[in-house]
């Protein structure tokens, strides 16, 4: 008598003898085509998904006009790398947090107007 049937006072039934006797077993490609089918299935249930959930964000989305980047202001190097040098500091700030002061400084950059400082 094997351990399980001793505690349990049944058989044990694996996954391997879920099926009947007159049954066809899968073999070899069988298996695998079987499992490629199933693959493919979930893959376009996914892609299904996938596209619904894009649909309902691109409904939601509003573009911001002012985050589009002007390119007469846009200065590139040789390695088409994009450069930003400070011009000049505009103010200077310090803000006290319990025992730290925070410095913050205002720095118009190249080629940004004044409204734009940071």
């Amino acid at each position: 008598m094997a351990p399980y049937e001793a505690l349990y006072g049944r058989q044990y039934r694996s996954s391997v003898g879920w099926f009947l006797l007159g049954e066809a077993r899968l073999l070899g490609t069988d298996l695998v085509q079987n499992a490629l089918d199933k693959v493919k299935l979930i893959q376009d249930h996914l892609r299904t998904a996938q596209s619904r959930q894009k649909s309902y964000a691109d409904r939601k989305y509003v573009g911001d006009p002012s985050q589009i980047l002007d390119f007469s202001t846009v200065y590139f190097d040789g390695d088409l790398n994009y450069d930003v040098e400070p011009m000049a500091i505009l103010g200077r700030q310090v803000r006290k947090l319990r025992s730290n002061d925070i410095a913050s400084v205002k720095v118009q950059w190249r080629g940004q107007p004044v409204e734009e400082v940071t």
